[in-house]
């Protein structure tokens, strides 16, 4: 056997068995990578019923909230996204920069934005406590994220 023919069948070996380990680790991978993947931006909590009795009070509304997470590293431009409920109150983030890894809880009340909290400043309750939908929606109107509780609960 000549040089050149052991070599044309060490390369068509190493070549077969580099296909046979990409054929049984690619759907491996690819199957996990759907059924884990983890959402870029979440609606991650709500707290919907505020501790206590639903007395109006700024303290209440604001124990009323909806927690975003950012899942990925790099910082996430919220401007112009929204948040809704099944009746229709919207909340619009306005100037609003979610860090990599991070969340950032939207309460119901009034009070001052940090980067970890936001208020809408509203003076009544607009989660259901016994069934509601959270939606999130981009810039450009798509639905990022849904989370339902309640006769309404689907996840």
């Amino acid at each position: 056997m000549s040089a050149s023919s052991t070599a044309r069948r060490i390369a068509a070996t190493v070549l077969a068995a580099g296909a046979m380990v990409s054929i049984v680790a690619l759907p491996a991978s690819a199957h996990d990578g759907d059924r884990h993947r983890t959402p870029k931006v979440e609606i991650s909590r709500v707290q919907a019923d505020s501790p206590g009795r639903d007395n109006r009070t700024n303290r209440s509304l604001n124990a009323e909230w909806v927690e975003i997470t950012n899942n990925t590293r790099h910082g996430i431009n919220l401007d112009g996204w929204t948040l809704k409920d099944e009746d229709g109150h919207r909340y619009r983030f306005n100037d609003v920069r979610l860090a990599g890894r991070s969340t950032i809880r939207i309460h119901t009340g009034e009070g001052r934005d940090t980067r970890t909290d936001l208020f809408q400043d509203r003076r009544n309750y607009i989660w259901d406590n016994h069934s509601d939908t959270a939606t999130l929606r981009d810039d450009r109107g798509r639905t990022i994220d849904t989370e339902s509780w309640g006769r309404h609960h689907h996840r």
